[in-house]
């Protein structure tokens, strides 16, 4: 458990790093030190987009092939929706039932435990801290810990670069108003009022946030929204 003068030494760190390897390095050591043998550091794509340019650090050896390190990673593994899911970093441990789901959690083993930490601080982009290994374990304290320290990860990435807060298929400021104003129960004629737009445009905006987040109506592409951080209410 990092007591109050190892976090601060370890946020200080990440702010002084100079680069995006050293950034990583200080988060996978602290990791590495609750006993974590998988670790993943991610933005998480858009429906229907490719994760590889999100991908920050995948350590992540296959139990099922001699711990042999895995080398892709898919955009839809089940594992992944846990960071759509999650506000604050949580524990468990993998079942058989979650493996079915999720090459990711099937390859670091049933009964390993499995942090995720998720980052929302760079709206409206989206990243998390997975972390796996039979003997990781974690209180609510060291949980609190890794959230700052995966806020500030991220944080110093984006100013060093190394993360844009963009992401392939992101909606554009317009469409994310225009759904932020239809979670607050406005109508398409009171939009268009607000924004100062025509009413056809107003669903086009929706038509197209709706395509961009493979939703099948309106309810659904609000709800989408809010899971992949592109609105909040």
């Amino acid at each position: 458990m990092l007591d109050q003068t190892e976090l601060k030494n370890k946020l200080r760190a990440i702010s002084e790093a100079n680069a995006a390897h050293h950034v990583l390095d200080i988060l996978e050591s602290n990791l590495r030190r609750m006993g974590a043998t998988h670790i993943l550091v991610t933005g998480l794509p858009m429906p229907n987009r490719p994760i590889d340019n999100l991908v920050h650090r995948f350590r992540w050896p296959d139990q099922r092939n001699d711990g042999i390190e895995s080398t892709s990673l898919s955009a839809t593994d089940s594992a992944l929706m846990l960071g759509l899911a999650s506000n604050r970093a949580t524990e468990w441990t993998i079942t058989a039932g979650d493996m079915e789901h999720s090459d990711l959690l099937a390859a670091a083993g049933e009964g390993n435990k499995v942090i995720v930490v998720p980052v929302t601080e760079l709206h409206p982009f989206q990243a998390f801290v997975f972390a796996s290994g039979p003997s990781l374990h974690a209180s609510k304290w060291d949980l609190a810990g890794l959230e700052v320290l995966a806020a500030a990860a991220f944080s110093r990435l984006r100013d060093l670069g190394a993360v844009s807060g963009q992401r392939p298929g992101a909606l554009s400021t317009r469409e994310r108003k225009v759904l932020e104003l239809t979670a607050y129960g406005k109508t398409a004629s009171e939009i268009a009022d607000v924004l100062d737009i025509s009413q056809r445009t107003v669903h086009a905006h929706l038509q197209n946030a709706s395509v961009k987040l493979n939703a099948s109506n309106k309810t659904h592409t609000v709800i989408e929204a809010l899971r992949y951080g592109q609105i909040r209410v």
